[in-house]
């Protein structure tokens, strides 16, 4: 039975500046606090699927230096299997978020690591592909290698979830290959060519990329909720009314949430309605892989 999930991408050591305002150019700020946390989307997806209860497996790189081992020891501690990561010379990714108090969050991310994932990973996954049911990626790795992973994955018979984020070329025949196509509204207007800043114009949007990519497609549009849309049909999801105190990883816990959801059988739409509720828990707390939620505190939310 394929119950695994596996998540080929980045892993990041995370700075959190807490912040009133981000500084003015040239003009030296104090932050209020600072935090680390273990991060990069491909890891904080990963973390999310297996602290919801699915094998889930990890395909990545980090260095040979503390950060590295923070970052294994910490996706080890939430029941990701990291046999699979590899330490490279080059220094472990790292991000850097200014998180300011209304839980808005600006980033800048650094490859490092991330960028030595090979070919030869995927190829060395060979087997476990064929056990999965479902293959994670996002756009933290150099982009060939994606490629090369959606196709191996394909040919291994698994669902391929593509998280296009950051947002980067890459050729349309390789969307057309993924089965679901996840972006936030910054990332569909960089595909779309035009600003996609209403409900309405990403719920006609995210029609007409699923038609044209023959796929689904989720718009993630922040506090505003989501936006899915697949054969011909669309559906909003508005978000939880929480008191957001920082959305660092948000989009990673619903992204791992909706995989969670489809090894477990639902449709695409309650998996977006699943994984709204476990994004509503993750921002009410800081830091990434920390705030993201067990199953058991999901069922437990009275608002869920």
């Amino acid at each position: 039975m394929r119950d695994k999930i596996t998540v080929i991408g980045s892993l990041n050591y995370d700075v959190i500046l807490k912040i009133a305002r981000l500084p003015e150019m040239g003009e030296t700020f104090h932050a209020d606090d600072v935090a680390f946390s273990a991060g990069g989307k491909g890891a904080n997806q990963a973390v999310q699927a297996a602290k919801l209860g699915v094998p889930t497996y990890m395909i990545g790189c980090v260095g040979k230096d503390p950060n590295g081992e923070i970052l294994i020891s910490e996706a080890k501690k939430y029941g990701v299997n990291t046999e699979r990561i590899r330490r490279v010379e080059e220094p472990t990714g790292m991000g850097v978020v200014n998180a300011l108090q209304d839980g808005s969050v600006f980033a800048v991310i650094v490859k490092g690591a991330n960028y030595a994932v090979t070919k030869e990973d995927i190829d060395h996954a060979e087997d476990l592909l064929k056990e999965s049911a479902i293959v994670i990626l996002q756009m933290e790795i150099p982009q060939e290698i994606n490629m090369y992973a959606i196709d191996k994955a394909k040919e291994a018979g698994c669902k391929v979830l593509l998280n296009a984020a950051p947002a980067a070329e890459i050729p349309e025949a390789y969307l057309k290959k993924v089965d679901i196509l996840v972006v936030n509204e910054v990332e569909a207007a960089f595909y779309l060519h035009s600003e996609v800043d209403t409900v309405e114009k990403a719920k006609e949007n995210a029609l007409k990329m699923s038609a044209e990519l023959g796929n689904a497609c989720i718009f993630t549009l922040g506090k505003e909720g989501s936006v899915v849309a697949s054969a011909g049909e669309v559906t909003f999801i508005p978000s939880k009314k929480v008191d957001a105190v920082e959305s660092t990883g948000a989009g990673d816990s619903f992204i791992g949430a909706v995989g969670y959801a489809l090894i477990h059988g639902m449709n695409i739409v309650n998996a977006c309605e699943f994984a709204t509720g476990c994004s509503a828990i993750t921002v009410c707390r800081y830091g990434a892989q920390p705030s993201m939620p067990t199953l058991e505190e999901v069922n437990t939310q009275s608002y869920l």
